[in-house]
């Protein structure tokens, strides 16, 4: 949308932003413009260090996050990251790698970006001040109180993730809100805070520098381990992985191969005996059940391995 000064009345009911830590200018980068190459290379590998120490610093509400949302889900919620530009687009992308990774159906874990699938790739960031927009899009995915939200915005101030995040708590959902400012400085209505505190970006107010990596590694962690909670890995094996091509072919046959101390030729005879399924052909060689009965097991345990495994291995004691 282009810039229209006659949008706004009054120059004094214009947000300013500029106490936000994502907004103000890095000490260190100065003269970014004068840098040479290698100083630049050097300046960003120093400063992208500062998300990990954020990440770690944030620790304890992420270990509360993974604890709500994996109750949420194994009582027959979902899980919805919202967001507006980068944090949208990052939300979009770390729940889009959850059925190929861990063979979820694809509503389980859901991105919701302001503007729709096309402001993936074409820039929608006008919508993220439709203050009406995300709760729309909430109702048209069916959103209820048995879900979890994730709302993320990296200055803390999006409208679009704001109402959401409101939304949410006012249905009774469980609303985490996920910022890379001090929540003094941005408040966000949420059940859990979580803070990335990454610092100024080397371009001023560039948060898909530094803010979009403590985001991304923040749900790496966020929905792996929810993953990790629900059963879908043994060891650490993806054992639900959805076996579609040759690299995945090629994975499943090792996993099988390393966990179940088999060679390649039998893998791929258990493999097909399972249907593709690694976790229940990990079921039938380990705890050496027929497939009726490794399936009657895995349901008995909430198509959980590591259960499925104890519960066989008690009954012969």
């Amino acid at each position: 949308m282009p810039f229209n000064s006659s949008n706004i009345d009054n120059i004094e009911q214009l947000s300013n932003r500029g106490h936000l830590m994502t907004e103000q200018p890095n000490d260190y980068s100065t003269n970014l413009d004068q840098l040479s190459t290698e100083s630049l290379v050097k300046l960003f590998s120093e400063e992208d260090l500062k998300p990990q120490i954020a990440v770690k610093n944030a620790s304890n509400k992420i270990v509360e996050a993974i604890e709500l949302i994996s109750h949420q889900l194994n009582n027959g919620g979902r899980l919805f990251y919202i967001g507006a530009g980068t944090s949208g687009r990052l939300g979009v992308l770390d729940a889009s790698e959850c059925p190929p990774t861990f063979c979820t159906p694809p509503d389980l874990v859901q991105g919701v970006i302001a503007g729709g699938r096309k402001a993936l790739q074409i820039s929608s960031e006008e919508i993220e001040d439709d203050i009406n927009a995300s709760v729309n899009d909430l109702h048209q995915r069916r959103f209820t109180n048995k879900d979890c939200l994730i709302g993320i915005s990296a200055g803390g101030t999006t409208p679009y993730v704001l109402n959401a995040l409101k939304f949410a708590k006012n249905i009774g959902a469980k609303a985490i809100a996920l910022a890379c400012v001090p929540s003094k400085d941005a408040p966000m209505p949420n059940d859990i805070d979580i803070r990335l505190l990454t610092g100024p970006e080397i371009l001023t107010g560039s948060t898909r520098l530094k803010a979009g990596t403590a985001t991304k590694m923040a749900l790496n962690i966020i929905s792996t381990a929810v993953m990790v909670r629900l059963g879908k890995v043994y060891r650490n094996y993806m054992i639900d992985l959805s076996v579609t091509n040759d690299k995945l072919q090629d994975r499943a046959l090792r996993i099988l191969s390393e966990v179940a101390d088999i060679n390649r030729q039998e893998a791929l005879k258990l493999l097909d005996d399972a249907e593709g399924s690694v976790k229940l052909a990990l079921l039938m060689r380990l705890a050496r059940i027929e497939k009726i009965q490794a399936v009657k097991l895995l349901e008995k345990n909430a198509d959980n391995l590591q259960q499925a495994i104890f519960e066989q291995n008690s009954s012969i004691k």
